[in-house]
């Protein structure tokens, strides 16, 4: 199941976080069609947003066709948006992976390594705006 982080210094709305947040989990195969959604009551008492927020967001991904609200049973997602590129079982993930595994055997912290991530990022593609959707625990 996927757990939401809201950034509150982000400038994004947080409904839109959930949305960026659910969009890059069935990017990377986290999330797969089929797979249920945390009530709007999880995310509340996780994130501490009203549970309208998540409500609305869930809204946004019905809309874009990502998501179906089925009534009483919850929200379950309806389609994928993973590419050869990022699926589980592809080479370039299983890269991240081993060297997500390296930096942890270094002791790096969570927050060192999206600082690091973050800076790499920022040399490959400086033009594109950091991501407030990810925000790991350390």
């Amino acid at each position: 199941m996927v757990v939401f982080r809201i950034e509150r210094r982000s400038g994004l709305p947080a409904y839109l976080q959930i949305v960026h947040q659910v969009e890059q989990a069935l990017r990377m195969g986290a999330l797969v069609e089929g797979d249920k959604l945390p009530t709007a009551a999880q995310v509340a008492a996780t994130t501490k947003v009203n549970p309208n927020t998540t409500l609305k967001a869930y809204r946004e991904l019905e809309r874009a066709g990502l998501v179906e609200v089925r009534q009483g049973a919850g929200s379950f997602i309806t389609r994928s948006l993973a590419t050869p590129q990022t699926a589980p079982e592809s080479p370039l993930r299983a890269g991240l992976d081993a060297w997500m595994q390296e930096a942890c055997a270094q002791g790096l912290t969570a927050h060192e390594v999206t600082t690091l991530f973050d800076a790499v990022l920022g040399q490959r593609y400086p033009q594109s705006a950091p991501v407030p959707a990810h925000t790991p625990t350390g």
